[in-house]
């Protein structure tokens, strides 16, 4: 015994031997603002992207819970069968496929089949699956749009995936852009797969595609022979009318739609899914469902998502028959006014005359949480430090969302978060910061 005491030692890891990803700054990102955010708690955040906490209340677990108990009983189940829906391991596709089908039918023009759908934690997860699943080996080329969420990116990174950035022009996303990148990689003897883009207020930029450059997409994608992971969690929660999705608008199954109840129920929930009803046939010559695939993948990932989340969620889902949009009215008038004050106060802060002087432009986008501002300095972590610090007010470096590279003169607001108070003052706040920014500049 005294012989293993003296030759055993606390074991040290180099950070070379770990995987490379965990070198990548994306991975740091959100942690470098949780801790300026934990730093500074006095400062007005218009960092994160959430739901604005006054929609919540801790009774609605319950009623959402008994409600799709209810549901159970009044589809037949047996008491010992409601037990089981709840506290023990479900499928790994998920208990409430049939309601989310519902769901998408009535909200979203979006007519698929409930075996197409996988029941995801979060759609983080969603994500990671359907890279896993469609990147098959090193000559397969994922593409994203560009500023993109760092989800993906992250994800991607953590897979050993090529990512390959479509930037964005400042007017918004171009099919012609990504059909020279397609080729471009085809030239290069790799194999583009699919193409990641959030059309309808994007996160970050905020931008939303318009209607013909969807169908543009759709017709790229069927020239090309690629998919488009459609990521869509903001719609509901921004005020209508809304562009169809392009899930609804797909008729060569060309499109993996992922969506996330984060916004538009809660995000501690946990609970996403994937649309993929994309035919998959074997050598053998059978065939399934992409949904299939990935639910393979999902058992080998988190085994099955939380029943008790699905349950809250499916008593959300059944009170107001499906129709997210019915249920989110109150929070998409928020956040749209919570849009329109950021936007007002911005005019109010810098004039138009003087705003062109100084270098500063943003877009308005019409819904969703973010909006993106161009500055005259660089935009990086050492002035964010310094605007928390001196000014109080803390917002997300853009160059996080660029995977290749950009977005240094750049920041994005979020607006979800915050009272009308907190919006007038951070932004008067800012706008001090970004005066004092130049000024140091020169």
């Amino acid at each position: 015994m005294s012989e293993l005491v003296a030759t055993s030692a606390t074991a040290s890891l180099r950070k070379e031997d770990l995987h490379a990803s965990l070198s990548d700054p994306i991975l740091d990102t959100m942690n470098f603002l949780n801790e300026i955010t934990f730093r500074y708690p006095k400062a007005i955040s218009f960092a994160p992207g959430r739901p604005y906490d006054g929609f919540f209340e801790t009774e609605q677990i319950f009623t959402h819970l008994r409600r799709y108990l209810d549901h159970l009983a009044e589809q037949g189940a047996s008491p010992e069968q409601a037990r089981a829906a709840i506290f023990q391991y479900g499928p790994t596709a998920g208990t409430i496929r049939d309601l989310i089908a519902g769901s998408l039918r009535e909200d979203e023009n979006i007519d698929v089949p409930a075996e197409s759908i996988v029941v995801t934690v979060g759609c983080q997860e969603a994500m990671l699956l359907a890279l896993r699943a469609l990147i098959a080996g090193p000559e397969d080329v994922f593409l994203v749009s560009s500023p993109c969420y760092v989800g993906i990116t992250g994800a991607a990174s953590l897979l050993d995936i090529s990512v390959v950035a479509v930037e964005e022009r400042e007017d918004g996303f171009r099919c012609a852009d990504l059909d020279r990148a397609i080729n471009a990689e085809r030239a290069r003897g790799r194999r583009p797969r699919a193409f990641y883009v959030v059309p309808d207020h994007s996160n970050p930029a905020g931008t939303t595609m318009p209607a013909q450059t969807r169908r543009e997409l759709l017709d790229l994608a069927a020239r090309h022979d690629i998919l488009i992971v459609e990521d869509s969690p903001y719609r509901m929660v921004s005020p209508g009318p809304h562009l169809p999705t392009l899930k609804s608008l797909d008729r060569q199954q060309r499109v993996i739609h992922l969506g996330s109840f984060s916004k538009t129920a809660f995000p501690g929930a946990r609970v996403g899914f994937a649309v993929a009803d994309q035919v998959v046939t074997d050598p053998a010559g059978h065939t399934g469902l992409l949904a299939d695939e990935l639910a393979k993948v999902k058992s080998m990932v988190t085994v099955n998502t939380p029943p008790l989340s699905q349950a809250v969620i499916a008593g959300m889902l059944l009170a107001c028959e499906g129709r997210i949009s019915e249920l989110n009215a109150p929070q998409a008038a928020y956040y749209a006014h919570a849009m329109r004050s950021t936007l007002r106060q911005l005019e109010l802060c810098f004039p138009a005359g003087n705003r062109n002087a100084l270098g500063v432009r943003w877009n308005e986008p019409d819904g969703g949480f973010f909006l993106t501002m161009r500055v005259p300095f660089r935009a990086d972590n050492a002035a964010l430090a310094r605007s928390a610090e001196d000014f109080g007010v803390i917002w997300t470096p853009m160059s996080y969302f660029y995977p290749h590279g950009g977005g240094t003169r750049s920041l994005r607001l979020s607006v979800s978060y915050l009272s009308e108070e907190e919006i007038t003052n951070g932004i008067t706040r800012l706008a001090s910061f970004i005066a004092a920014e130049i000024n140091r500049a020169k």
